[in-house]
């Protein structure tokens, strides 16, 4: 525990500039983007005088210079205020409070569901390569993986929803059901079926692939052979050895599939209609919010910089030499 503690505050203070790089970065990214948001609201209006035009832009404060902004911006930062979304007409903390909470059940949901049956299923091939288990998942996981997700999120609309209609088509629960209590939280999941299942298995069949792969590399290792030599059950070979070793880089591709889920929430909060983090993102975008969209990266970042930090204290639980390597350096 103590390793992990330590590992845990290095990557605490690294993770500072990493973050200060992206506010930065982006700020000044968005400046180069052309129009802002009082362009977009011309554009719903049909147009202003100059007079209005100026008005505007010295109401949102696009009158002063970008390094003014980006200080003023930095300073309300630190005290936790996101600042204010011009196409919303309300504080942006309050619009990421009430959007984050589905897709991080969304997501969670659907990390969950990939990283252990990916993971069971790539051990039942890896437990012997070349059978027709192995070739079966191998195969399966490849097709599935080929597949886009929203593609496969309409399929899943079509049978479950439109002709078998055992789920919901879309929404994250029935609206003004008047539910609450454990008949709210089924609602819910009932919703969450088939975005789940839609977001979750196009990344099972990485981890399954994944897992299979570095189980059949740790069967040529020489502990294994020795396991082997010594009469140990194929079981206990399997499950205390080859796939305990095999599971490190699985963990480490946990992190980075939690970021590429989180931008991949986008699409599949679309097709499914969830006002989530990954629409409130879409939304910002097309109302050109500039506030809004900074406030959601900065967001973004600080979710997938914690998911990291939570797989290394993972990584140096289950390696020992990461912890120790951490110490001496």
């Amino acid at each position: 525990m103590k390793r992990a503690l330590r590992l845990l505050r290095r990557r605490l203070v690294s993770s500072i500039p990493v973050l200060l790089i992206v506010i930065v970065g982006t700020f000044f990214l968005l400046e180069l983007a052309p129009g802002d948001a009082v362009d977009a609201y011309l554009v719903t209006i049909g147009g202003g005088d100059p007079a209005l035009v100026q008005a505007l832009r010295e109401s949102y404060g696009l009158d002063q210079s970008a390094l003014v902004r980006l200080w003023v911006y930095l300073t309300s930062l630190a005290h936790l205020d996101l600042g204010w979304s011009v196409q919303f007409g309300r504080p942006i903390r309050d619009l990421i409070l009430e959007r984050l909470p589905n897709t991080m059940w969304l997501m969670g949901a659907a990390l969950a569901l990939s990283f252990t049956l990916g993971s069971l299923l790539g051990i039942i091939a890896g437990a012997r390569p070349g059978s027709v288990f192995d070739r079966f998942f191998s195969i399966g996981s490849l097709a599935l993986y080929a597949v886009p997700s929203f593609w496969l999120g309409l399929v899943l609309i079509i049978i479950f929803a439109v002709q078998l209609r055992w789920l919901p088509t879309s929404g994250i629960e029935t609206i003004a059901s008047g539910k609450t209590g454990l008949a709210r939280a089924i609602d819910i999941t009932r919703h969450l079926v088939l975005p789940v299942s839609a977001l979750g298995l196009i990344y099972l069949a990485l981890f399954l692939r994944m897992m299979r792969a570095g189980m059949a590399e740790t069967w040529r290792q020489d502990f294994v052979l020795a396991a082997r030599a010594k009469g140990l059950a194929r079981r206990r070979i399997v499950l205390r050895h080859v796939a305990r070793n095999a599971l490190l880089p699985l963990v480490t591709m946990l992190g980075l599939q939690a970021a590429a889920m989180l931008g991949g929430s986008v699409v599949i909060e679309s097709v499914f209609a969830i006002p989530g983090f990954g629409r409130l993102a879409q939304e910002a975008v097309a109302g050109r919010d500039a506030p809004l969209l900074i406030g959601i990266i900065i967001v973004s970042a600080v979710l997938v910089l914690i998911i990291n930090l939570l797989v290394d204290i993972a990584y140096a639980l289950l390696d020992p030499r990461v912890g120790a390597s951490e110490g001496r350096a």
